[in-house]
């Protein structure tokens, strides 16, 4: 329990807690914004009254999420300043405007947007709603962009220098430019989108095993798998870039991420390590399947890679990432889920060629619904294991090779950083209690399929003439004469 005395390593774990449950709730909102933008499309183009009902439905689910998002994000941000202050006095110039980006372009633009979304639908004009469900998927999306740029940086800083321990900025658009932003943000674009669609197969498809509204909800998991179709195997391809980019720029985490110990020398081929028990304390794996020169063409498509595999043992133990065991396996359920997810997509989209999927005998693929089912919260599992992966692997520095993490706190007595991560952990349970009980009733209750139309209108005569019933007439006084 020495840990307990530690205010760094406190201060970690508090930013882990806060950072891992605040990241499940922007994970459906950005990808839901533009499933409720694709939807309310359709709605507007058909006029088919399922899509109008789809947007609606679903929405309640995106303001959910927003609110608690919300009210979990500003505790994150504002421990750079308490948890985190010479971080922050030391790249604060860069660091700090970006994060402002984020709230003031991206947050500002969402939450200004999304009364109209929710409350507009009979009060603004069909073409300004449909602006307005747009922006606030631009909003969510343009966090994803800001918040990972910022973290691209801090994992290869670029566009300046460290002068006197501050981070002198000479080029402000290299540094958002930075070596890992482009496929970061594409990253994590997908992750939230893919996330997104098999929450809502999901949901959709355990509705459809409930014979609930099994029709509606059909077009629902069909929008989601056809989707799917793009996004699966793309998320796939650019998470393979962004390996690639880590094999360059932070050999310390691709060799923690392969547990790999001894270097593989350029020109000879390198195996890749399926499964293993990594041993930090003897600096070897206890035990290893590995599968013959497999890391050469996971990592440059060839037998023998171009450049060296550096193995762990090349830094000093203070050089490099620990938890190698944490990383090892949290990279590989990242991967595994997106195999999954693939598989899962190509398995829908052949009964969906078939005809299986129709509505009249969707419900009779009782396997492919509770395989839709279970994949719902497997999307959230693999963000949060690739950001373990990219924040764990990244250690012993928060700004990677220039700032090490033990001269970024701030020093403050462990006793009260214990009282406030004790108190995070507390309030935070209390808001996923709650959130999981208020998402329950919102599916128990299902959707609202009497809700009027907007744009159709309902004439009933101003005077019910039926014998022996009154019913008074409210028309005015001029129009009754």
């Amino acid at each position: 329990m020495e840990f307990l005395s530690d205010s760094v390593v406190l201060s970690r774990m508090q930013f882990a807690l806060t950072a891992i449950f605040h990241m499940l709730w922007p994970v459906l909102t950005t990808g839901m914004g533009i499933y409720l933008v694709i939807v309310e499309g359709i709605w507007l183009k058909t006029k088919n009254p399922d899509y109008y009902l789809h947007a609606r439905f679903w929405s309640k689910f995106y303001v959910l999420n927003f609110g608690i998002g919300v009210a979990t994000g500003i505790p994150m941000e504002f421990q750079f300043g308490t948890n985190w202050a010479p971080f922050s006095e030391a790249v604060g110039n860069f660091f700090g405007s970006v994060i402002g980006f984020e709230a003031s372009w991206a947050f500002m633009l969402e939450a200004a947007f999304l009364g109209i979304m929710l409350f507009g639908w009979e009060r603004v004009n069909p073409a300004i709603h449909y602006l307005s469900t747009i922006l606030v998927a631009v909003g969510a999306n343009l966090s994803t962009v800001w918040i990972l740029t910022a973290n691209s940086w801090m994992q290869t800083p670029a566009g300046g220098e460290l002068v006197n321990g501050k981070f002198v900025v000479h080029d402000y658009f290299q540094a958002i430019l930075n070596p890992f932003m482009v496929n970061s943000v594409l990253h994590m674009f997908f992750a939230t989108l893919e996330t997104s669609l098999f929450v809502i197969g999901g949901i959709s498809a355990w509705y459809i095993l409930q014979q609930h509204h099994a029709e509606f909800f059909a077009k629902s998991l069909k929008i989601a798998l056809a989707a799917a179709i793009a996004v699966a195997p793309l998320q796939i391809y650019i998470g393979h870039l962004s390996g690639e980019q880590v094999y360059h720029y932070q050999p310390t985490k691709l060799a923690a991420m392969e547990a790999q110990w001894e270097s593989t020398p350029a020109g000879q081929p390198a195996d890749w390590s399926l499964l293993a028990i990594p041993n930090e304390k003897a600096e070897k794996n206890d035990w290893e399947i590995t599968i013959p020169n497999a890391l050469g063409y996971i990592l440059e498509f060839q037998q023998n890679l171009s450049e060296p595999v550096r193995g762990l043992k090349e830094w000093k133990p203070s050089d490099r990432p620990h938890m190698v065991g944490l990383i090892y396996y949290a990279f590989r359920t990242m991967i595994g889920i997106g195999f999954f997810f693939v598989g899962l997509m190509l398995l829908s989209t052949l009964q969906w060629l078939r005809g299986k999927l129709a509505a009249e005998n969707i419900s009779q693929q009782r396997w492919l619904m509770w395989a839709w089912v279970l994949a719902a919260p497997l999307g959230y599992i693999a963000v949060e294991s690739g950001w373990i992966v990219r924040c764990v692997g990244r250690q012993p520095w928060t700004l990677y090779g220039q700032i090490r993490t033990v001269d970024s706190a701030s020093q403050l007595p462990a006793s009260n950083v214990l009282v406030s991560l004790t108190g995070f952990a507390i309030v935070y349970t209390i808001l996923f209690i709650t959130a999981m009980y208020f998402g329950s009733r919102i599916i128990r209750t299902g959707p609202n399929l009497e809700l009027p139309i907007p744009g159709t209108e309902i004439t009933k005569p101003a005077i019910d003439t039926t014998p022996g019933e009154f019913i008074p007439d409210e028309r005015p006084v001029e129009a009754r004469e």
